[in-house]
């Protein structure tokens, strides 16, 4: 049977986007690298006869493109495809344990250096997974001397799309001041009732200077 000829619910990539890869055996997984099989093969048949063929999975990820081009319905596409997604599995691995946020003090610390010396206000996003682990730090937007805007819809989206859990914020004040305006309060007051309303946690909105820092209050 063809991939697209079973039904939507068990098809390896609508299952993937539907219930995450967790949720797919090894040779699903593999069947959605590859893409497509071969006439009389699908694509879940293609990629049980590259597991056999390389003996586990293990086997498979060390092993070099050419050992798959011996295999009918791989091509060098296929075969590069599979090996770059390895190989980047082993790179991700070697990676140093990402930052892990548990305080206000590690969130200043790890926007510090995003809006340091900055002439112009600049919003920070940290975006965590649920362990505090960070997954992505950005600046969201930058203003004048003494204004950025707080896009909440767009922060909300980018926390989203990169997979967390969690979130905090941070801007500065190019001219020394730690005290909030009334725009400062009103735009936390926004983006904590939008986290709550898509179920994020929201950490802390942070007012940066240089060599000190203070929380927005809640």
């Amino acid at each position: 049977m063809r991939v697209k000829d079973l039904s939507e619910r068990d098809r390896p990539r609508e299952r993937l986007m539907a219930s995450g890869a967790a949720a797919l055996a090894d040779r699903e997984l593999l069947a959605v690298l590859l893409g497509s099989g071969f006439r009389g093969a699908s694509a879940l048949d293609l990629a049980s006869q590259v597991i056999e063929h390389c003996g586990d999975l293990d086997g498979l990820g060390r092993s070099d493109p050419h050992r798959l081009l011996a295999l009918h319905g791989i091509g060098p596409a296929k075969a590069a495809r599979v090996t770059a997604a390895f190989q980047l599995a082993r790179r991700a691995e070697a990676c140093p344990e990402r930052t892990r946020i548990t305080s206000t003090s590690d969130l200043a610390y790890a926007c510090e250096p995003l809006v340091r010396d900055c002439t112009q206000e600049r919003l920070v996003l940290v975006v965590c997974d649920t362990g505090g682990r960070v997954l992505k730090r950005a600046v969201m937007t930058e203003g004048s001397s003494d204004h950025t805007v707080m896009p909440v819809r767009e922060v909300i989206t980018e926390v989203l799309t990169t997979g967390g859990a969690m979130f905090g914020l941070a801007h500065n004040h190019p001219g020394g001041s730690l005290e909030p305006s009334l725009d400062d309060l009103e735009a936390t007051a926004r983006i904590i009732e939008a986290a709550q309303t898509v179920g994020l946690r929201f950490l802390d909105h942070l007012i940066i200077t240089d060599g000190a820092w203070r929380r927005i209050p809640t």
